[in-house]
């Protein structure tokens, strides 16, 4: 048995804060992981001890990507983990990244240094798939990517002494072994969610049952949106849709019409047993 729990989002239950970011605890029979930290430390801290979850607890964590809104809660968790606890993320983790939403390049990436980090937990930077903990893996990176990806027209990377943009090579998921199949548990899919779906059902060789966490179609157009949709609708196997962060409120609107029985819009403090 799996639990999920929602510990930061952008919208939230009545003790818990919200804000733009995402993170999930992972419960299993043989351990703990946390998926990303969310935006602050203080909603990060606040949630998970509202929900009685304990960061000491935490054995092992998973970054999806260096966006401050899933590595922002970092600094704050870092001293309240156990020494040397697992982090496992792509080797693009500590690239700075920036966004020029405002007109100007504003710095959007992790803000721990790297030798920070690596004075509190090993650091586990791989492009390949890794086994996190008995049924718990990384995607590794999303390398094919022939449908759309969860792109921001405002997301940079300095790179040979220049801004050019992003391409989201850090971008990975979870996913969960499970007896009928595979969950896919998403930070903000910025290789695209179709790509990503393709990517493990081409490592996993086994039904999707789940999809779980950020999808990045907000701003997506109605046929990158209709053609997700019925990408989904497609999949027979599949019996969990619980969207949040980045997802889009039309497409998640989208998604309840068309499958009301599977789909449900995630919110901070809300948990879900696999």
């Amino acid at each position: 048995m799996i639990t999920l729990a929602w510990v930061v989002n952008d919208k939230a239950g009545t003790r818990t804060q919200r804000e733009h970011g995402l993170s999930f605890w992972i419960e299993t029979g043989d351990g703990h992981v946390l998926l990303d930290t969310g935006s602050t430390s203080d909603v990060l801290l606040h949630n998970l001890r509202v929900l009685g979850l304990d960061p000491a607890e935490t054995d092992a964590l998973v970054i999806s990507h260096a966006h401050d809104d899933h590595t922002g809660g970092l600094l704050g968790l870092l001293p309240r983990l156990k020494p040397r606890t697992p982090l496992y993320a792509h080797p693009a983790l500590f690239e700075q990244r920036y966004s020029a939403r405002s007109g100007t390049y504003v710095q959007r990436g992790i803000r721990v240094p790297a030798q920070t980090v690596a004075a509190h937990v090993d650091l586990w930077l791989d492009a390949l798939p890794r086994k996190v903990l008995p049924g718990v893996w990384t995607t590794g990176q999303i390398s094919h990517r022939p449908e759309p990806e969860g792109r921001s027209d405002h997301h940079y990377v300095w790179q040979d002494g220049s801004h050019v943009t992003d391409p989201y090579l850090d971008d990975m998921s979870v996913v969960l072994q499970l007896p009928g199949g595979v969950f896919l548990l998403c930070g903000c899919c910025h290789a695209g969610l179709l790509n990503t779906i393709r990517h493990v059902q081409d490592q996993w060789r086994r039904p999707l049952v789940g999809i779980a966490g950020g999808v990045h179609l907000t701003g997506a157009t109605v046929e990158t949106q209709e053609r997700t949709a019925q990408a989904l609708l497609g999949l027979p196997s599949l019996l969990y849709l619980w969207l949040g962060h980045c997802s889009g409120d039309a497409f998640m609107e989208r998604m309840s019409r068309l499958m009301p029985e599977r789909h449900r819009a995630g919110r901070s403090g809300d948990s879900l047993t696999l």
